[in-house]
């Protein structure tokens, strides 16, 4: 096991968040910085895992920026988070999960990328992927007769 693996591997605990709300900084500088430059798009990746495909990634981050424009984006990604919680029995900590939308989106979708990343499903590769869809790596199926 490389030292990075073993950095990415976290205690998953029933009913308890696997990091806290601030600790962006200290665990996971990419994603932390990723959701700030492209709130929409981390937003849009951990929908697109808690709708289990139904939604897709760019769905919800239009969505997202929609609601957003009239002030109630928080509003919209709070119902994810409370989701996400319910998927797992997770407290509703620090606060409401309405209120750690409004105040701090990136900090709420930074721990919320890592929930996810530590119980097994990694928001950047998406739904198909991670339940043995076609990736990039697949080429696509070509039927027979389609020969010039």
């Amino acid at each position: 096991m490389s030292e990075q693996e073993g950095k990415n591997e976290k205690k998953v605990t029933e009913g308890q968040w696997t990091t806290g709300l601030y600790d962006c900084l200290s665990e996971d500088i990419s994603t932390c910085c990723f959701t700030w430059v492209c709130p929409c798009v981390a937003f849009g990746r951990i929908a697109e895992i808690l709708d289990k495909g139904e939604t897709s990634r760019g769905l919800a981050g239009l969505m997202v920026v929609a609601m957003s424009s009239i002030g109630c984006g928080w509003y919209y990604a709070s119902k994810y988070r409370a989701k996400l919680r319910h998927q797992y029995a997770l407290p509703e900590a620090p606060c409401a999960d309405g209120a750690i939308h409004c105040f701090c989106c990136p900090c709420a979708l930074t721990q919320e990328h890592r929930e996810l990343k530590h119980r097994g499903l990694d928001p950047s590769l998406g739904w198909n992927i991670e339940n043995g869809g076609l990736n990039s790596n697949t080429p696509p199926f070509v039927a027979s007769g389609m020969d010039r």
